[in-house]
């Protein structure tokens, strides 16, 4: 029976080390579970997109804290992202309450929207605009038939899903990103945007004109109805504001 003989140094393959930066390298944090603090800052902006506090509603702690089921501990970090992201006003000795949409802050909310919307749209045309116009349209089809059935929620949250699909055809992280934040002041204002329409059929047919564009080919036509469809909702929503 032959011997075996054991590997010579030299014939061992050599092992290399990982390489080192040269700054100290900090551990990775154990993963926790979502914080309280952020759960209630979403059940809020979420009540506060759906009208549930509408603007200039003053939040009581305690009555936050009794329907959460949470101590005011966490509840006054929630209410503090939220005042971070502009969605709360904290009024010293009076408390925290339901920013209210003024002109000046429409306006600058939907030139926001413009610029990230009006952007994805140049993308989509230099990508698939004939598939993303196709995918809109199935979107139209949705408030078409809640607008039949007057369903003005219904109409609204097609209106959201229309213009977050927009976003998202275009491929860019980014641009959603920055999109998201905009959409709790986007729905407070398509909430005040139903008494505007005596019927919703021309709101249905200002996106179905924005999907066939895409489908069309026309960049130039998208843009000039992204920008004039948020025209109109700034001049409905400062016509309703009292004198």
């Amino acid at each position: 029976m032959e011997k075996q003989i054991p590997p010579s140094p030299r014939s061992r393959p050599k092992e290399h080390p990982l390489p080192t930066s040269r700054h100290a390298r900090r551990p990775l944090e154990p993963v926790v579970q979502e914080s309280t603090a952020r759960m209630i800052a979403d059940q809020v902006r979420e009540a506060i997109a759906r009208g549930d506090l509408p603007p200039g509603a003053q939040l009581g702690e305690a009555e936050l804290s009794h329907q959460l089921g949470v101590s005011r501990g966490p509840l006054r970090e929630g209410l503090q992202r939220l005042a971070q992201e502009g969605l709360l006003l904290s009024i010293r000795n009076r408390g925290l309450f339901v920013m209210e949409m003024t002109p000046e802050r429409v306006d600058d909310m939907y030139l926001a929207r413009q610029a990230v919307e009006r952007a994805a749209a140049e993308q989509i045309h230099r990508k698939a605009p004939v598939d993303a116009g196709e995918h809109l349209l199935t979107v139209t089809d949705t408030m078409a038939t809640t607008s039949r059935a007057a369903d003005a929620a219904g109409v609204g949250e097609a209106d959201i899903a229309f213009h977050e699909l927009l976003v998202q055809l275009a491929g860019s992280p980014r641009l959603s990103r920055m999109h998201r934040t905009l959409m709790t002041e986007t729905r407070m204002c398509i909430n005040a945007l139903e008494s505007t329409y005596d019927d919703f059929e021309c709101r249905v047919q200002e996106h179905r004109d924005i999907a066939q564009s895409f489908i069309d080919g026309e960049p130039g036509r998208t843009d000039e109805l992204l920008r004039l469809h948020m025209k109109d909702a700034i001049d409905r929503l400062t016509a309703i504001r009292p004198a």
